[in-house]
């Protein structure tokens, strides 16, 4: 055994005769009196101390150190005393995705992960401390999906600190604690007639968002910081290379989601909104800066800006532009004297981006081409999606026939001539 126990209250002596002999010290009868010592494996001396008549206990403990560190499953006591926070903290610091998602994980983290659990040390964790938090996020975040985010990235905090060595195991994977599970209901796009209805109630500076949301399949931010060098009147496509995104509070200029820059076709009723737009609402050269607040500067002649001429901000947006709309357009009811409109996730300006791959599938368009042009990473992403709007076989059988019996007819051999033969 590398390591060893050092008894506090007896020293070893030899005495004038020459004889060892065990003699009191000064901490006699008072602290604890065994001390288990051994080196790391960073080379610095660790120890952990027991009471009176557990010399045994200290002996074992030292021998199950010693066995973790021979099979390479060491993990340093002192280690699990840093807290969830502290340690997320540095972990978020530390990945190398794009600054917009490392800033919309800390903004989970913080609001949803550090109040419950930040200031718990990583040792201290048990199973039963995950389903408590996870209770109270239910309370707290009522969309069940986007409780699935939360918990997705606090257990990618554990599962880190497994690797770091700081903790043995994550304890958002015992068997005991359940994942939020994602919600169940599937898109329900909306119909042309409402489209149409709150493309009307918006203010004229912003309807035309709506025709490059329904007509080209542009997210929100996509909308914000569409350029007009951008937009090919002539060729017939328009190029998403950019998004607005707000970080930290402040806009910014970024590639689009998951840096999926892309073509998509430009129907010629959406040029022409764009064009007709754009003279009445002249382009404004804005400068904002890339990826992060402190990046440097980029400037874009934006299409659709604010009342200040200024880049769209999503939250004032939102509020005082798409929510009034759908109440005038009839898609929420009118909020009581002092109320505020309803939440409606499913009925955010994500809306028009469904509604533009509802018409693409019922003109027949292929999986593929649609998950390019949404600038989707994984078709198979896309599928999961829509599939639920895709004309099923029953309908292709029926129509099949039908087109049989139809072109039957026309030359004079309709389904009683088959019937009889």
């Amino acid at each position: 055994m590398a390591g060893h126990i050092q008894d506090r209250w007896y020293r070893t002596e030899t005495d004038t005769d020459g004889k060892t002999v065990r003699t009191q010290t000064d901490r006699y009868g008072t602290g604890l009196r065994y001390r288990a010592r051994y080196v790391g494996p960073d080379g610095t001396e660790k120890s952990k101390s027991f009471p009176d008549k557990q010399k045994r206990i200290a002996e074992r403990w030292l021998a199950h150190i010693e066995a973790d560190m021979s099979r390479g499953q060491y993990i340093d006591p002192k280690a699990g005393r840093t807290t969830f926070q502290q340690y997320a903290e540095r972990w978020v610091a530390a990945q190398t995705t794009d600054v917009v998602t490392r800033s919309a994980v800390e903004m989970r983290l913080r609001l949803h992960a550090y109040p419950y659990i930040g200031s718990r040390p990583l040792s201290s964790f048990q199973p039963e401390h995950i389903r408590e938090w996870s209770r109270a996020l239910e309370d707290a975040v009522p969309a069940a999906t986007y409780r699935r985010v939360i918990f997705g990235n606090v257990s990618a905090v554990f599962t880190a600190a497994v690797d770091d060595r700081l903790i043995p195991r994550n304890p958002c994977r015992a068997a005991s604690v359940k994942a939020p599970k994602a919600s169940p209901g599937r898109v329900r796009p909306w119909t042309a007639e409402r489209v149409f209805a709150v493309r009307a109630a918006l203010p004229e500076r912003f309807r035309a968002m709506v025709d490059a949301g329904s007509g080209c399949g542009l997210r929100q931010g996509e909308i914000f910081g569409l350029p007009v060098d951008q937009v090919g009147f002539l060729t017939g496509w328009l190029h998403v290379g950019f998004q607005v995104k707000l970080i930290d509070g402040h806009p910014v200029f970024a590639p689009p989601k998951g840096g999926k820059v892309r073509d998509v076709p430009l129907p010629q009723r959406v040029g022409r909104a764009l064009a007709a737009h754009m003279e009445n609402f002249p382009p404004v050269v804005v400068t904002l800066p890339w990826l992060r607040p402190d990046g440097p500067k980029v400037s874009k002649r934006l299409i659709f800006t604010s009342h200040e001429g200024g880049a769209c901000r999503r939250n004032d947006f939102n509020a005082y532009v798409w929510k009034p709309a759908l109440v005038t357009g009839g898609v929420l009811p009118a909020p009581a004297p002092g109320q505020r409109v309803r939440a409606s996730r499913e009925d955010g300006m994500h809306a028009v981006r469904h509604f533009y791959a509802s018409v693409l599938l019922d003109a027949g368009e292929n999986i593929k081409a649609l998950s390019q042009y949404l600038g989707h990473s994984d078709p198979g992403f896309t599928l999961r999606t829509y599939t639920h709007l895709m004309p099923t076989s029953e309908s292709r059988t029926r129509r099949a026939v039908d087109d049989v019996y139809e072109a039957a007819g026309e030359t004079g051999h309709g389904p009683q001539t088959a019937h009889a033969a």
